[in-house]
């Protein structure tokens, strides 16, 4: 079994500071994680490191969609949707069927026929595009058009008054935290070395100025690293100016960043069996459904604070809030939400900082040379990570020894998708033995798909691993364990925020559950009394400063609340 663990890592430490690699990845988050698998499975010695947790950036906070991006058909840009919608195909039928299911949203229409016949058009291009990407086979179904009593039926919350139809099409979701770590764990069984809060310090060069390698703290331990490398590949997303300025030069990428935030409200609250798309004067909003609760976002406004830990304003929850309820026949009020979370996008601006570098411009996104020996990319989005990936490799190989070793990442599975079809017809036989029902079956099931029975396994060694969380049945207690030996958590906080996800999907942000999961994880990772009251405080600070961050009016005030909880480490 391929894991994430203290003894990995330290292992992948010590391998960090005694090895020249072919390929050093600096950022943990889904490009870096794609570019870590594109890389190690083409053969190449790969280290990837990130300052923070695996997708402790903006990984962990999108809106968790797997899409084509149906509103870019407004702006023409066809190549870009195409593109987009191939790997959404790939990734529902081969590399990741079990993290990522298709989702069928409704487009309300609010005129009777010209804005259906133009919005049947889009959403059949959208369907158009999808099937070519897919050599003519279906991963989603097809666009299905409603009156507005069908549309009532599919979506009965929905004001009568607020649409005269609507079409319905289909895109996907996705954990998002959880597809990073498993891309990073897939790296690891081909042979990457993977080590996250390492943090780059320095950019090392030799006599020619050509990149060779970086000075490091391993913020966990203090200890300083040389990683020599012949590569190094930037991909730290809204970082992505701070680590070019370490390699001095003036080569590289600009990058902005714009804030994403978005409410979570009980499942209950809403009834329907779909999603909903909505046009705002802005961007887009989602009401996303997901099995115990609904997403709701996300906005799209400038961000000039502190970057590791943005937060939403009560602006921003206003705003959501506002939309949604054009169109909702009971309003959403404060208190239905459960859970808010805020993630940075890093917009690529149009031009690389230095013209004279080789460049390579792919739709969304950029790769650039930062100096010699080091390139960076950034632009994108989650559901094109793997060809982000693909691109970035092939630009720091260069022409020739791309194609001598080509990418093979389009058709190959991540951990846990091969067997995904034949471990869910096993989903009866093993309710009945562990007497799960059929929702807990589900829910573990779209988590480890076909590494279920290695989650089963600790269960059967520990049976106690097999009870729900008392505070968060919906989750059982061998998952928190399982974050711990296997996903890679190294503290409280990186198992509520990207693995048991309570942070964003609890009222209190999991804070009735923390004594609870800090006694499986002190178990786990070998804690003593010292460092499990330290990290129960440290994460019982982070929830108050998240909750007193949403309550103030703007970014400044908002940031000045989150960072009054210090950080576990570093």
């Amino acid at each position: 079994m391929t894991v994430l663990s203290p003894n990995q890592r330290a292992e992948s430490i010590a391998a960090l500071g005694a090895q020249t690699f072919d390929v050093l990845v600096i950022g943990g988050g889904v490009t870096g994680a794609g570019i870590a698998l594109d890389s190690s499975s083409r053969g190449l010695t790969t280290a990837v490191i990130d300052a923070q947790d695996w997708a402790g950036g903006t990984s962990s906070r999108s809106s968790r969609l797997v899409h084509g991006g149906l509103r870019y058909l407004y702006n023409l840009d066809f190549t870009l949707v195409a593109e987009a919608l191939k790997e959404r195909g790939r990734l529902l039928t081969t590399i990741a069927p079990h993290l990522v299911q298709a989702q069928p949203f409704l487009w309300p229409l609010k005129k009777p026929v010209v804005e259906r016949a133009y919005s049947a058009l889009g959403v059949g291009m959208y369907d158009a595009l999808a099937l070519i990407g897919a050599g003519g086979h279906k991963s989603v179904p097809l666009q299905r058009h409603h009156t507005r009593a069908g549309a009532l039926r599919r979506f009965p919350d929905i004001k009568p008054d607020a649409l005269v139809g609507a079409i319905e099409f289909y895109d996907a979701r996705v954990d998002d935290a959880r597809l990073v770590i498993t891309l990073i764990r897939t790296a690891l069984k081909y042979g990457a070395q993977a080590a996250s809060r390492v943090r780059v310090t320095k950019i090392l060069k030799d006599d020619s100025g050509r990149a060779i390698g970086v000075l490091a703290t391993d913020v966990e331990s203090g200890e300083e690293l040389t990683i020599t490398a012949r590569r190094i590949i930037n991909a730290t997303g809204v970082w992505t100016e701070q680590t070019q300025d370490l390699a001095g030069g003036s080569g590289g990428l600009k990058v902005l960043a714009s804030k994403g935030i978005h409410i979570v409200i009980p499942r209950e609250r809403l009834k329907a069996t779909t999603g909903m798309f909505l046009r705002t004067e802005k961007s887009v909003l989602f009401i996303i459904p997901w099995q115990h609760y609904w997403v709701i976002g996300t906005t799209d406004t400038a961000w000039h604070e502190q970057l590791k830990n943005p937060v939403p304003t009560s602006a921003d929850i206003d705003y959501v809030l506002d939309h949604a309820n054009e169109v909702l026949a009971e309003p959403l009020t404060r208190e239905d939400i459960i859970g808010t979370y805020a993630g940075l996008r890093p917009l690529l601006q149009p031009k690389v900082l230095d013209e004279t570098k080789s460049t390579k411009v792919s739709r969304e996104h950029t790769v650039t040379e930062v100096i010699p020996g080091m390139v960076a990319i950034a632009g994108g989005k989650l559901t094109t990570y793997r060809v982000m990936a693909e691109d970035a490799v092939d630009f720091a190989l260069g022409p020739s020894l791309a194609r001598a070793k080509p990418s093979v990442t389009a058709g190959l599975p991540l951990l846990g998708a091969d067997g995904y079809a034949a471990m869910r017809n096993q989903a009866a036989r093993l309710a009945a033995k562990y007497g799960f029902d059929a929702d807990r079956m589900k829910h573990l099931l779209s988590r480890y798909g076909s590494e279920l029975p290695d989650l089963l396994a600790d269960i059967d060694a520990d049976p106690s691993l097999g009870t729900p969380l008392g505070a968060a049945p919906q989750f059982l207690r061998a998952e928190v364990h399982r974050a711990c030996t296997v996903e890679g958590a190294l503290h409280l906080e990186d198992i509520f925020v990207a693995r048991v996800r309570l942070n964003s999907e609890a009222r209190d942000r999991g804070g009735s559950a923390v004594d609870e999961v800090a006694e499986i994880a002190a178990s786990a990772l070998g804690w003593d009394a010292e460092r499990t009251a330290r990290e129960k405080q440290n994460y019982r600070e982070r929830i108050a400063a998240e909750l007193a961050a949403q309550r103030q009016p703007d970014d400044a005030a908002a940031s000045a609340a989150r960072m009054e909880a210090p950080e576990i480490v570093g």
